[in-house]
């Protein structure tokens, strides 16, 4: 009888024991994978560090911008997005003058959100962006 408690005991804990290894293990999985972190804000982590370390290393170029952020619907025409390199489509834009192309490229237009998909880009950035999809779409 005495084996059987001991047994009984041990199976408690190594249930409490595998119980608390799952926990460990979904809070793991269900962890954050992020933090947002507001520019000025002191946060605490060398990741708070990066957008600042990748600022001080100068504006990336119109073209770096629009590879990365702009080509997904300026290289596509998705959701109605002026092509790259198509002068018709882009020339009414044109007309409007840059100061209203880059408005709308900073505060949205239909489809496209405000920056587009470049929130970390700078006003100059997204000029420098326009200028590049607009010198390459004459």
């Amino acid at each position: 009888m005495r084996a059987l408690a001991v047994f009984g005991l041990g199976a408690v804990l190594a249930g409490s024991v595998q119980a608390a290894t799952d926990e460990d293990a979904i809070r793991d999985r269900i962890k954050p994978i992020g933090e947002v972190c507001v520019e000025g804000q002191d946060c605490g982590s060398a990741a708070a560090a990066a957008p600042a370390e990748a600022a001080a290393g100068g504006a990336r170029s119109g073209e770096d911008v629009y590879n990365s952020s702009c080509f997904a619907c300026h290289g596509t025409g998705a959701a109605g997005a002026p092509m790259m390199g198509n002068a018709e489509q882009w020339a009414p834009r044109v007309e409007q003058g840059m100061d209203t192309l880059l408005a709308n490229a900073i505060n949205g237009i239909r489809a496209m959100p405000a920056r587009g998909t470049c929130a970390s880009c700078s006003d100059d950035e997204i000029k420098a962006a326009v200028e590049h999809m607009v010198n390459n779409s004459k």
